[in-house]
């Protein structure tokens, strides 16, 4: 008989969790477990890769022995992940040579000044269709080699391998056999050709980065080796970052067709076909999965602070005991009263791209109560994304994108509250649509193992799978929505006027 299911391991920021699929979506078995957060300076953010791949493995064992399937009934192993996070490792012992720096650290914002000051924006972005900022790989690798003792000659020497999280754990996974990597990860080291789908060794060049240190690059579907670790042979068939796990996952495989993960941060994508297309509003160009050797890219948008603001509510504020509890709170105001949250803890990310900005709760009047603030905290997560959802229609209105968006698929934590999805409809003036399967990055990484490995014959076939739960259809005036919209613009001005 054909194998039906599938594993996938989602390496995330917070937690390293493991999902068995069968072939219909149908969750058969999950585990998760946190690992540590490490801030050694403000602005800075650091995880353990051993603790990383620790928790990882620890969960697949886990989620393969609830199965109670075998290893030989699993068809393949699909890896999705936190991305631009950064390992350095030892190719000889294994070992990281540091803690990973992850997506959120800052520390790098003082080279990115400098590559700017040297007029080389332009040059990134038309290479990697990306923005110099630290959010991406490449300077963190340069923060390494410059501040680890011996690094510039190990890496020189051939010593060193570089890895975002996904080519550590298949390095693992195959006991240092296999370091690669797939297109969706490496568009995101600042480092890539995503045009010509090759390291850009001008680059690597100006930011004094060894060749020596990369991966080898492959499609996100593709057969990338095997791992004997969880009690028998399963193929390694499907790599993507995050995000574009989640919109392969969605079945967003054609021009148009658009997503927005609500997690940490929060996360919108949209297909635009074998079209490289530079945004002209502050988006980022990147390469969407791919199931060949075809070039996909899809434009980005980028919310830094999503979900993190409830937990700050909680944590910093501790103006509630448990992330839960925010939209009871917030429910019990009929509105923010005026009161507009901008959390940019740490620098606005797109549209805006203000590294310097500062969060910022404008509209306090004496009537205000923390209930009115955490309203305005839930809204600034559908804000911010109405704002990445503008200036994709605003590219595609001026010809830098195929379609206009005239749905949006949503998932992630946050995208389970009704609430916050009716007023995500209601700003954008466009129906948001909530699948059934709301696992959708571990499911995009899941399905990307199934077609390298013949579970699905094709992405029609896989297309079927994706079903509708729920459609929030915008019911809020054009007018109001509009003058929203303008308040949450000023606030955001407001945080950058230094």
């Amino acid at each position: 008989m054909a194998k039906e299911h599938l594993l996938a391991l989602d390496q995330g920021t917070s937690s390293s969790r493991a999902i068995v699929f069968h072939r219909s979506g149908r969750i058969v078995a999950q585990a998760q477990r946190e690992f540590t957060q490490f801030f050694p300076q403000p602005g800075w953010v650091e995880h353990d890769p051993m603790e990383i791949w620790a928790s990882q493995l620890a969960v697949a064992q886990e989620a393969l022995g609830t199965s109670g399937l075998a290893p030989a009934d699993i068809a393949g192993i699909g890896i999705t992940n936190q991305r631009e996070t950064t390992v350095l490792w030892n190719r000889r012992t294994g070992r990281p040579i540091h803690n990973a720096i992850v997506w959120q650290d800052r520390r790098t914002e003082p080279l990115c000044a400098q590559l700017r000051a040297q007029g080389l924006a332009e040059q990134v972005r038309a290479s990697t269709g990306l923005v110099i900022d630290p959010y991406f790989s490449a300077t963190k690798i340069r923060w390494l080699l410059d501040h680890v003792n011996g690094a510039h000659i190990a890496a020189a020497q051939g010593e060193l391998a570089f890895g975002t999280v996904d080519s550590w754990l298949l390095w693992q996974l195959t006991q240092g056999h296999v370091h690669a990597t797939d297109v969706s990860n490496a568009a995101r080291s600042m480092l890539f050709d995503i045009r010509h789908q090759v390291w850009d060794h001008e680059l690597l060049k100006l930011l004094h980065v060894p060749d020596s240190l990369l991966p080898q690059v492959f499609p996100s579907s593709h057969v990338f080796g095997e791992t004997t670790l969880l009690g028998g042979s399963i193929p390694i068939a499907g790599i993507a970052g995050d995000q574009q796990a989640a919109l392969f996952g969605q079945a967003c495989f054609k021009p148009g067709l658009a997503k927005n993960t609500y997690g940490t941060g929060c996360f919108m994508l949209m297909h635009t076909g074998d079209r490289f297309a530079q945004s002209g509003h502050g988006l980022i160009t990147t390469a969407a999965a791919q199931v060949n050797t075809l070039p996909q890219f899809a434009l980005e948008g980028s919310v830094f602070i999503g979900g993190a603001v409830v937990q700050w509510l909680r944590d910093g504020l501790r103006a509630i005991q448990s992330s839960s509890e925010v939209q009871t709170l917030a429910d019990s105001v009929p509105d923010s009263g005026g009161v507009v949250f901008v959390p940019a803890f740490t620098g606005l990310g797109a549209p805006y791209w203000k590294a310097d900005a500062r969060g910022a709760i404008l509209g306090l009047t004496r009537g205000s109560t923390v209930a009115h603030i955490a309203r305005a905290a839930v809204e600034s997560i559908a804000f911010q994304s109405a704002a990445l959802l503008q200036a994709m229609n605003r590219d595609a209105a001026g010809g830098q994108a195929a379609a206009a968006v005239s749905e949006l698929r949503v998932d992630g934590g946050a995208s389970v509250n009704d609430a916050l999805m009716q007023f995500q409809a209601d700003l954008l003036g466009l129906p948001v649509l909530r699948p059934k399967v709301v696992e959708t990055t571990a499911w995009g990484a899941a399905s990307l193992a199934g077609l390298a490995t013949g579970v699905f014959g094709n992405l029609d076939e896989l297309g079927t799978v994706w079903r509708e739960d729920r459609r929030f259809e915008p019911t809020m005036l054009r007018d109001r929505a509009a003058e929203l919209m303008r308040g949450w613009e000023r606030a955001v001005a407001q945080t950058t006027a230094h």
